[in-house]
């Protein structure tokens, strides 16, 4: 895997672009010299635990053949002072399904996600707790 990193203005504007040629920019906010031109680097973290996740999700509840009618996630994260860095010590997952699905399926396939699966989450796992919550239909499963 390689990540080609360009510098697109006299700030912090960059573009990436990996191996099959898709586009991400990235930048910082003005309060801290940027021109929101694109998400911070941490934005992104919480990007890529959202994407692993929910890739991983749909995925299982595919071959558990589970009609899937709306997905969408939220994602936080709590960042805590480590010398000068500012890593994410907590982060929440919510998982926002609808459809025919049945229940234990959709708490299994979050479960397998981030207990096997997700390799952005099991990165940051010696660092940050991961907690994550499932809403099927609207209604939160235990």
């Amino acid at each position: 895997m390689k990540i080609t990193l360009n510098r697109v203005n006299d700030n912090f504007h960059f573009e990436l672009k990996n191996e099959r040629g898709h586009l991400v920019n990235v930048d910082s906010r003005p309060e801290f010299g940027g021109d929101d031109k694109g998400a911070s680097p941490m934005e992104l973290v919480l990007m890529g635990v959202a994407g692993c996740s929910a890739i991983d999700m749909i995925s299982i509840l595919k071959k558990q053949r589970q009609e899937i009618t709306s997905f969408k996630a939220e994602v936080e994260g709590e960042r805590v002072q480590v010398g000068e860095a500012k890593p994410f010590k907590d982060i929440t997952v919510v998982f926002f399904l609808e459809g025919p699905i049945n229940e234990e399926k959709a708490t299994r396939a979050a479960q397998l996600s981030f207990e096997k699966y997700c390799s952005v989450s099991k990165t940051l796992e010696p660092t940050a707790t991961i907690h994550y919550k499932v809403v099927l239909n609207g209604v939160e499963l235990a």
